[in-house]
Order: structure tokens, then sequence, then C-alpha cells
């Protein structure tokens, strides 16, 4: 839930002190270490640094998160989120990372209702370094309404693309990473990488959580990695109707896409895409020119 989303008797100065407290830490994102090429010769490359983030929600531990550490505040607030632990930013009074002993501190206003009963059952999902979601994967996924009216441009889609492309990224000093992006329509907001996408998709939601409302248009999630049903899951929860891959759909992902009225483009490389479910959002305005 957006801090916009409060009840209208919420004046903005009690809006902003429901804001939750957040560390800002920093981490370095890539290392140096020697490697032997296939010449036999040395040389210094980079990796990503992967590290590990134990969330404890009031003293009590929950999870340990791997993650390259960009923005590990969002990565908890989304989290706990995409997990409906709980049900907005106004639900978290801080979140305190100290790298030193790779934790984050979570301390919640009124604790966590049933929470021994709601992370009893794990599902360990296909996210790269094997996310996890607690409970169902399809629980409550019938009450996720979607923009009806929301589209998307054929030229927009080519913009995000591009977009991508372009941009600079520890992928492309490191490799071994995901990406993703939210953009309102083809203009990007937020860029995150990690080592799994489930990771850099929690972040974006918890970047969202804590905005202003987001400039007016479409909102589009990008993601380098496959739609599997825990992708489109999040990217319904996030309110996003229109969600890009340069990898494909799995089978549950494009039944779960279908069924809450998400448009899920894949293969989308330069000018080419398919699109999986909800071709209606997709306004088709830079066609290919006919055979000859």
């Amino acid at each position: 839930m957006n801090l916009a989303d409060l009840p209208h008797a919420v004046a903005p100065d009690q809006a902003a002190a429901l804001r939750p407290r957040l560390t800002q830490v920093h981490a370095d994102l890539t290392r140096e270490v020697t490697v032997v090429d296939e010449s036999g010769q040395p040389r210094a490359i980079r990796i990503p640094a992967e590290r590990d983030l134990t969330v404890y929600v009031d003293k009590r531990e929950l999870v340990t998160l791997m993650t390259l550490g960009a923005h590990p505040e969002w990565l908890v607030l989304g989290y706990l989120l995409n997990q409906r632990l709980v049900g907005g930013v106004h639900d978290i009074e801080s979140i305190t990372v100290d790298w030193d002993v790779g934790a984050a501190a979570v301390v919640t206003r009124a604790g966590i209702d049933r929470i021994e009963e709601r992370t009893a059952r794990r599902v360990v999902t296909t996210g790269c370094g094997q996310g996890s979601v607690f409970g169902g994967l399809m629980d409550d996924v019938d009450r996720i309404v979607l923009p009806p009216q929301a589209t998307l441009r054929q030229s927009q889609l080519y913009g995000i693309v591009n977009t991508i492309r372009l941009h600079d990224s520890t992928y492309k000093t490191a490799g071994s990473v995901h990406a993703c992006a939210l953009f309102v329509n083809e203009d990007l907001q937020l860029f995150v990488e990690d080592v799994g996408r489930h990771n850099a998709v929690d972040t974006i939601a918890g970047w969202m959580a804590l905005q202003q409302p987001l400039p007016a248009g479409e909102k589009v999630f990008y993601t380098t990695g496959r739609l599997t049903s825990e992708m489109v899951i999040k990217s319904a929860q996030m309110g996003v109707p229109v969600v890009v891959s340069r990898s494909g759909i799995t089978e549950m992902g494009l039944h779960v896409a279908q069924r809450v009225g998400l448009c899920a483009v894949g293969r989308a490389t330069h000018r080419r895409f398919l699109c999986f479910s909800h071709p209606q959002r997709i306004v088709f305005d830079d066609m290919p020119p006919p055979a000859a």
C-alpha cells in the first residue's frame, strides 16, 4: 500500500509521521578477483559481491536473503509487502540494516498477526538463489484488480527495450545478475539489479510503497528473467498491468497472468516480442512492413 492510499482523514503531516525510518547503508556491488584466462594468463576482473542479509521482525528471525545489497531497506520492505506479512508502509516503524553483522532489524508498529501460522508453510520458488514465499502462491490472487483500460503502445515497448539495452549496469561489468525496472509508459522510474530477480522485484515494490503518487501513466515492469508465477503475482500485487521480459514465461506464470488480467510480454529483444496474455493491452502502432 502506498502512503497515498491511506484514508483521506489522515493529514499529510500524519502520513509523514507514519513513514518508516530507514537506514541508508551502502555496499560495494562488485569485487575484483584474479582469474586465469584461456591463454593461461592471470588477469583481474570484477564479479558481483553477493552477501547474506538475515531479516529479524520484532526480534524474531524471519528469513535470510542473498543479495547484492544495493538497496537493502527497500528490499526488506518490499519482501514483507509481497509476502503479504504487512499491509503497507504504515505498519512498519523502522528498518535498520547493519552489514557488519549481516542483519536487518524490522520494528513493526503493532506486530504481525498470526506470524507463526502465516510463515509455517514455505514454498521454494524457481527464482535464482532459490527464493521462497510463505503460504500458497495462489492465495488471494482473485482479489487482485488491475486497471481494466491500461494499455501500452508498441512503440513505447520498443522504447523500453532500448532504454534497458543502453542502461549502465552491473551486468555489463561483472555479469551474473538479474535486472528489473519500473517504467511509467516508456519513462524509466527505477532500475535494480540483484543476484535473483525475486530480490530485484521486491526492491522495486519497497521503493514504490514509499513514493508519493507516481507520474500519471501506465506502470510497466521489465525483467531480464523469466516470468514465473511468483514474478507475475508480485507484479500484479504492485498494480502493474503490463510485464515485459527478455526471457519467456512458465506455464503457471501464464495461467496467473491470464487469470488476473495481466499482459505478459516475453522474448522482447530489439523489435521482436511475443505477447502471451491479454494482447488487447498492446496498441500496435509500429507494425513491421509486410513481407515483399
